[in-house]
């Protein structure tokens, strides 16, 4: 019987922070202007140049420390990782290493090792499919990239998935864009992803040797290259072999992993102290900056969207984890007249005289409207946009949304009928009443009125009729479909079933 095998997964994430200069120089960032513009004595790592830290750069460090729990360290300490490569001229990286800016912490169900602040390396662009020219091997290097401040995130091996890995990284990129202290642009690099894999029989406790996947800079190459690297360690293990600690890298194309140099440890990169950094205390206000600046969560806002707007968890995480679509959830419910008691409407948005008769359901139509409907619409109108899907770039504003609502509850209006009407407020705007007079989309009345109409439909269907009076009311669907047909979507379809069995005598 052969034995099975789980992984164990831990993420070095590497975010560019946000600021304007890179971590030790003046020079400006700047992504997709002509190579080697933006460079000078300092980062280029001219003999006699010193090094000054970027004071946005540690605030934005405090800040990621801050959301994630960690202990903030109240002094900076900066070392001299060595090593040798093109990107790199200096011949060193200015990091942290025993001393990070955060230690611990945690986000959702995975831990955290540590959070370090450290410059990035240039950018080498490998020329044509073989790297050939002229016949000779050649690469570039736009030095740009060189000494943008980073912040290094160090999960703990808790991670056992290629999915859960994918999802958990996902929380933590919106957690960062929600925060400010990066645009985490996978695309651009501002963050890439390192993963630590090794494998162990289920059940059991230790680690096996790891191996390390570098720079995946997208969700699908993440998952591909885990559950690639996860198979090829098993099939190591499983033939008798061992799996040897090395760097490796996952092509998406071909699917294959090739190695590019054994794994070092610290001992290899000689760390040192910084001779040019000395030690320095974070001044106290830069806490306080950074602890000001921080805003409500995704995990806190989607814990309150459950908890206090009474939202199911699917809802919740869409909302929560979008901040435009949250946002705009929130100042709809604030002119709908339905924000929980102890809240405060957003600026700008006034609430009504007269609130919602049902808040709590008001919340969850409102919500169901837009993860449902209201997404779905505007990214087909604007599939082209940057700004697709989202309702706070469109027509449709939080008063109008909030009156469709309150139409379709008060059944003045039936469901496929506010579909149309939200189809003419992503269009052109305006108001749903309006739309609903302009369009005759008014829902039938009394049973006066919907009788006749019902009646016709029975009396076309003699068949379904048939089976109906016999017990079987699955045929129903037919008599509604021609009921809704016939008046345009404006029938509601309870209110057909019914008088559909008056009728009939059922």
């Amino acid at each position: 019987m052969s034995t099975a095998y789980e992984p164990v997964i831990g993420l070095e994430i590497h975010v560019q922070l946000g600021t304007r200069t890179k971590m030790f120089c003046g020079c400006e960032l700047s992504f997709g202007d002509p190579p080697n513009t933006h460079t000078c004595p300092v980062c280029l790592g001219m003999p006699g140049t010193l090094p000054t830290i970027n004071r946005e750069a540690v605030r934005l460090g405090l800040m990621i420390g801050m959301a994630l729990g960690g202990e903030l360290d109240d002094r900076l300490v900066f070392h001299r990782k060595s090593y040798f490569y093109p990107d790199l001229p200096k011949g060193y990286q200015i990091s942290q290493f025993d001393r990070p800016l955060v230690s611990g912490g945690s986000l959702g169900d995975v831990r955290l090792e540590r959070v370090h602040l450290e410059e990035d390396a240039a950018k080498l662009t490998h020329l044509g499919e073989s790297g050939r020219i002229g016949g000779s091997t050649a690469s570039v290097v736009d030095y740009n990239r060189g000494g943008t401040p980073l912040a290094e995130i160090v999960t703990r091996p808790d991670i056992h998935s290629a999915e859960q890995a994918s999802s958990w990284l996902r929380l933590l990129r919106e957690t960062l864009r929600q925060l400010g202290v990066s645009d985490v642009n996978m695309e651009e690099g501002s963050l890439r992803c390192d993963a630590n894999i090794s494998i162990r029989p289920v059940g059991t406790d230790g680690l096996g040797t790891k191996t390390e996947l570098k720079n995946m800079n997208s969700f699908r190459f993440i998952e591909q290259g885990i559950n690639a690297e996860v198979a090829r360690q098993t099939r190591i293990v499983q033939d008798g072999g061992r799996v040897e600690q090395e760097t490796l890298h996952f092509d998406p194309r071909s699917g294959s992993i090739t190695s590019l140099r054994s794994k070092e440890g610290s001992h290899d990169y000689r760390y040192f102290p910084e001779p040019d950094l000395p030690p320095v205390a974070v001044p106290t206000e830069l806490f306080d900056l950074a602890r000001a600046a921080i805003p409500e969560l995704p995990l806190d806002r989607e814990a309150r969207y459950v908890d206090v707007h009474g939202l199911n968890d699917e809802s919740a995480r869409l909302l929560a984890f979008r901040r435009e679509l949250g946002d705009y959830y929130e100042a709809t419910v604030a002119a709908a007249g339905a924000t929980p008691d102890g809240e405060a409407a957003p600026d700008g948005v006034t609430r009504p005289a007269e609130p919602a008769d049902d808040p709590a359901d008001t919340r969850r139509q409102i919500a169901n409207w837009i993860g449902n409907d209201l997404v779905r619409r505007l990214t087909a109108e604007d599939a082209d946009d940057d700004a697709a899907g989202d309702p706070q770039a469109s027509k449709v504003t939080p008063q109008a949304l909030a009156a469709l609502v309150a139409l379709v509850r008060a059944k003045s209006i039936t469901r496929k009928a506010g579909g149309q009407v939200l189809d003419a407020l992503v269009a052109e705007g305006g108001e749903p009443a309006a739309i609903v007079e302009r369009d005759g989309l008014a829902a039938i009345g009394g049973g006066d009125e919907l009788r006749p109409v019902v009646q016709a439909a029975l009396d076309a269907n003699p068949d379904v009729v048939e089976k109906l009076r016999s017990g079987n009311m699955k045929p129903i669907g037919v008599i509604v479909g021609a009921v809704m047909k016939e008046t345009r979507g404006r029938a509601d379809a309870g209110a057909v079933t019914q008088l559909a069995r008056e009728i009939l005598g059922l």
